[in-house]
């Protein structure tokens, strides 16, 4: 199988050529012509330039990702309820 060279930071410096691929359509012509600037900035091709940005969103947690960890961690005596409100009398108390 062929591979390419991936220059966008976090990717793997090759990947099979058969990468999955996204296309967007009906980008209004504003948010385009933003992108393409930013890109041209950064010294990258739109391609790269998005590509990095995918890589950055898809690997931090959201909000909802992060809930669910915690909710899953049985380590823990104490409630995140407790907790926030153990960490909310000790700022008071300062």
């Amino acid at each position: 199988m062929a591979e390419r060279q991936s220059s966008a930071p976090g990717a793997n410096s090759t990947y099979p050529a058969s990468m999955p691929s996204i296309q967007v359509k009906d980008v209004p012509v504003e948010v385009h012509a933003t992108l393409r600037r930013r890109a041209a900035v950064a010294g990258k091709s739109l391609q790269e330039y998005l590509l990095e940005r995918f890589i950055e969103e898809a690997t931090q947690p959201t909000l909802d990702e992060l809930f669910a960890n915690v909710d899953q961690r049985t380590s823990g005596d104490v409630s995140l309820e407790q907790a926030a409100a153990l960490v909310r009398q000790d700022r008071d108390d300062r």
